[in-house]
């Protein structure tokens, strides 16, 4: 049975680079502490000259204390050599800040990759043999990240990318969710969830027709190897072969086996075809 004393607290997400997934998890835990407003509006400062009330003075000592603990998150979540280049540290509101501007950049930065973004969202296809978990993987991480540099990312805009860039296998399973389905509410999950079921009716199918296609080719290997038999001997093998060539030449092109298990059938109906 799990008691308060045996609560797990989450671990604190450390930079590793990558500024807009750690700014989301820091942000994340720092709520869940209670001290995401420091990070938004620093400490409570009094204009110059005025007189704290035993209130307001309680106030700032106590966001002060708390400031502090952010700092501590702070200071393990960054690498020292990070931290180092950071140059004013007074509050946590100025580390955020600072890591902000590195990592982020300027609004005209922003920009630019979010162009870019846009590029390789409308480029984006369905490669051959990729399965549909890993398409859908790789069009919502490019959807995510413009979404965190502005972009207004509809769930609708991301299913009809999805629905019109799919592989040619794909496109009767297309055509029968739109028919089915109301584009406007229909949810990215509902959607991948639809494909995936089609996409393993597929892989099923795939599967039988190789079955039958080595049991086929096994069929006719053991039907080949006793062909020999049909065939006359001496010299009328010669006038046989070259009978049938003649007469039958075009079943040949159905299949050598078949061919010569019919002429066989024939050869003892009526035998003139010897004389």
């Amino acid at each position: 049975m799990t008691t308060e004393g045996s609560f797990v607290q989450p671990a604190i997400p450390k930079f590793d680079g990558y500024y807009d997934h750690w700014s989301l998890l820091m942000e994340n835990f720092l709520r869940s502490k209670e001290y995401w407003g420091l990070v938004e509006t620093c400490i409570t400062s009094l204009p110059s000259g005025s007189v704290p009330t035993e209130a307001q003075r309680k106030q700032i000592e106590d966001q002060k204390l708390k400031d502090l603990k952010v700092k501590n998150y702070l200071f393990q979540a960054i690498d020292r050599t990070i931290l180092e280049t950071i140059l004013v540290k007074g509050t946590a509101k100025h580390i955020w800040d600072s890591m902000k501007q590195k990592y982020q950049g300027t609004t005209k930065v922003r920009r630019a990759q979010l162009q870019a973004l846009r590029k390789e969202f409308e480029i984006l296809q369905m490669k051959e043999g990729e399965g549909v978990d890993e398409y859908f993987a790789r069009t919502l991480t490019i959807a995510n990240k413009m979404k965190m540099h502005g972009e207004k990312m509809d769930q609708i805009t991301v299913v009809e990318k999805i629905l019109r860039s799919m592989t040619a296998k794909f496109d009767y399973v297309v055509c029968l969710v739109e028919e089915s389905n109301d584009l406007d509410t229909l949810t990215i999950d509902e959607l991948q969830s639809s494909l995936l079921v089609h996409e393993q009716r597929m892989r099923g199918h795939a599967a039988e027709e190789q079955a039958l296609k080595v049991s086929y080719e096994d069929n006719s290997g053991s039907r080949g190897r006793g062909r020999g038999a049909f065939r006359g001997r001496g010299r009328g093998r010669g006038r046989v072969e070259e009978s049938n060539h003649h007469e039958y030449g075009p079943m040949f092109a159905y299949g050598e086996t078949h061919a010569e298990d019919f002429l066989g059938r024939s050869c003892s109906m009526d035998c003139a075809c010897v004389k």
